[in-house]
């Protein structure tokens, strides 16, 4: 019996002590006493989250310079590969019938050269042995130095023969990853089409933005932009499922130049991907840490909400109360608002039974404690069928 009475004495008092929250009024204590604390400040960690968007350190879209069908693909989609590797072949008949082409024709002109150099030859032994004038040995020089250039003009068009044929083999211009790859064999293509991306995934950029105020006061208090990125703290990143990136990154960009359409402006983040787990065009979620040593910290039961306004009761010199609108950092722990806006130190707001008060009524301001106590106090008074009668509704 005893141990019955003690838990319905426990039940009341939690009972009652709910009822002093900020939604359930307030405990009849039959006199206008409500508890008051004071404002002052604490250190609290704090952090803020930015949207963000994932890219490889160097992600190179794969084109081909020439047109024509694919013949063969020589990768796969998810493939790591190196620079300078094969990855598409375009049908090459053509430029290779180019290429011998532009062969013969050197073979051509070098037969040309070296009789034209034989004839040059010749005509300087004439022209020693007073057989033949100047007329005949300038001549003869000309044409050597025409077939000099003639053989350069065909070597050039070989060499350009060669390069248009080795157009056909489309190969990484980096070491990356392969993406999707939209085109099958088959398929015309030319320099229009992107093939696939190569990402450089070693280590992944973070793409996200700051408000240009925010810009303005971060670079204004370290001392100017690159003091500013030097004082960044380490980020983390919140990846698509919610989850946190093992490894901290760190800001190491900032676009000099304001976005006209949103006022903002760009930094980037890079971090270490060993694991490869972070994939390019990829989303998440930035998260820069800062500590507030000053932060104005008050319970979230103290607070009511208004369309989306929130607002405390904040008691003045002549014991009268103020409904007052506040501001809130939008990241808070589920018990605690962090007041940005509307309080300062110093001042006094009520904590329990705020339902029940309205602005401009005069109350008793007590303590904290001495509220708690009137609760167990009043419990005590109350009989046993009050204490069931009590909890019962509580439980309905």
């Amino acid at each position: 019996m005893k141990k019955n009475k003690i838990m319905m004495f426990a039940a009341a008092t939690m009972l009652l002590a709910s009822c002093g929250g900020g939604g359930g009024g307030r405990p009849n204590f039959g006199d206008n006493e409500y508890p008051v604390m004071t404002v002052g400040t604490s250190s609290v960690d704090m952090q803020t989250t930015y949207p963000a968007t994932i890219k490889g350190v160097q992600d190179v879209q794969i084109s081909p310079k020439v047109s024509g069908f694919i013949v063969k693909i020589h990768v796969k989609e998810g493939q790591t590969v190196s620079a300078g590797q094969t990855l598409f072949e375009i049908d090459n008949v053509t430029y290779q019938a180019q290429v011998r082409q532009a062969q013969a024709s050197v073979n051509t002109t070098q037969a040309a050269l070296n009789t034209a150099k034989l004839n040059y030859e010749n005509s300087q032994k004439l022209f020693e042995n007073h057989v033949i004038g100047d007329f005949e040995l300038k001549s003869a020089t000309n044409q050597y130095e025409q077939a000099k250039a003639n053989l350069a003009q065909a070597q050039a068009g070989l060499a350009s023969a060669k390069e248009m044929l080795s157009f056909c083999y489309v190969k990484s211009p980096a070491s990356g990853v392969v993406g999707t790859l939209p085109f099958k064999v088959g398929t015309l293509v030319s320099a229009a089409n992107v093939l696939t991306t190569v990402s450089n995934n070693s280590s992944m950029e973070v793409y996200f933005s700051l408000t240009e105020k925010d810009a303005l006061t971060m670079s204004q208090g370290a001392g100017g932009q690159n003091a500013a990125i030097q004082a960044m703290p380490a980020v983390k990143l919140k990846l698509a499922d919610g989850s946190v990136y093992g490894l901290e990154g760190r800001v190491t960009k900032m676009s000099g130049v304001i976005d006209n359409a949103t006022g903002s402006v760009q930094l980037i983040a890079l971090f270490p991907n060993p694991d490869k787990v972070l994939k390019s065009g990829g989303s998440g979620a930035i998260i820069i840490p800062k500590q507030n040593s000053s932060a104005i910290i008050i319970p979230q039961g103290c607070v009511s909400e208004v369309q989306n306004k929130k607002f405390v009761y904040i008691l003045g010199n002549d014991n009268k109360v103020k409904y007052t609108e506040i501001k809130v950092d939008p990241q808070n722990d589920g018990n605690n608002y962090i007041v940005t806006e509307g309080l300062k130190v110093g001042d006094k707001y009520i904590t329990n039974g705020i339902t029940k008060l309205k602005d401009g009524m005069e109350i008793v301001p007590i303590t904290p404690e001495k509220y708690q106590q009137k609760i167990k106090d009043q419990a005590k008074e109350m009989s046993a069928g009050e204490i069931v009668e009590a909890v019962q509704k509580a439980t309905k």
